[in-house]
């Protein structure tokens, strides 16, 4: 029952990273990458944007991955873990997730907001 118990609480903080709740970004991943681009830019000068923009992708996957363990935790219990199969496959699907995503843009399917590009 407590591996239930800590898998729900696994895929409700995963779900509030995950992409999968874009609403919530301005609580919790736009804070998160605005923190780790600060410290990029603490160590790199100049690094601030880009170390944001990682930030937020980096929230994002340990939302998926936390989502996937928290799933597994659910539904097949107290089963021996492969961390390193769990963790190819989530860096799988949150990889092919972002290649998506980036696909959409690249062929005006989403569209970026304005904002973006100093307009």
């Amino acid at each position: 029952m407590l591996t239930k118990i800590k898998g729900l609480f696994f895929v409700g903080l995963g779900y509030m990273l995950s992409p999968l709740s874009w609403w919530n970004d301005l609580f919790f991943n736009l804070p998160i990458a605005y923190l780790f681009g600060y410290l990029c830019n603490w160590i790199f000068p100049d690094s601030f944007i880009a170390g944001t923009i990682v930030g937020y992708w980096l929230s994002n996957v340990l939302g998926i991955l936390m989502m996937q363990m928290g799933a597994t935790d659910i539904f097949l219990g107290e089963r021996p873990k492969n961390f390193k199969k769990d963790m190819a496959i989530g860096l799988g699907s949150s990889t092919a997730y972002t290649l998506l995503i980036l696909g959409l843009v690249y062929f005006h399917i989403l569209e970026l907001p304005d904002f973006l590009f100093g307009n």
